[in-house]
């Protein structure tokens, strides 16, 4: 499989504790990208565990040889536009989230998460790992 793919935190955090099936898509995938909202929630994840200095080590390393998306004008619309259209459906999802799907319907990358929330979205090309 190839392809251009954002990762959602639970496929970073999976990536961390060597699932084996994401390892493997990982290695098959044309491009991955990692949103920065993702890098915020696993920063913030390492300061409440409890080994802070280990894990910001190894998120500050992933981050060095990460392609990162970060935040901008065009995500910033996007954001505005999913997030209205979320309450028109009536169907509230994670802030965050919204974000790192603006991110995705941005860049035009097939988003790779375990959360169903997602589905909600129109036109977000999803994938499970």
């Amino acid at each position: 499989m190839s392809g251009r793919y954002l990762l959602d935190t639970n496929i970073v955090i999976a990536l961390f504790a060597n699932d084996a099936a994401v390892h493997q898509q990982m290695a098959d995938a044309a491009e991955v990208l990692i949103p920065s909202v993702v890098l915020g929630e696993l920063y913030y994840g390492a300061r409440k565990s409890g080994q802070v200095e280990r894990n910001i080590d190894r998120l500050d390393e992933f981050a060095a040889r990460s392609s990162i998306v970060n935040c901008d004008v065009a995500v910033a619309r996007r954001y505005g536009q999913v997030k209205d259209r979320l309450r028109q459906k009536g169907h509230p999802i994670p802030e965050n989230d919204i974000w790192i799907a603006a991110a995705a319907l941005d860049q035009k990358l097939t988003l790779v998460t375990r959360d169903d929330h997602f589905h909600y979205i129109d036109d977000l090309t999803l994938l499970a790992w």
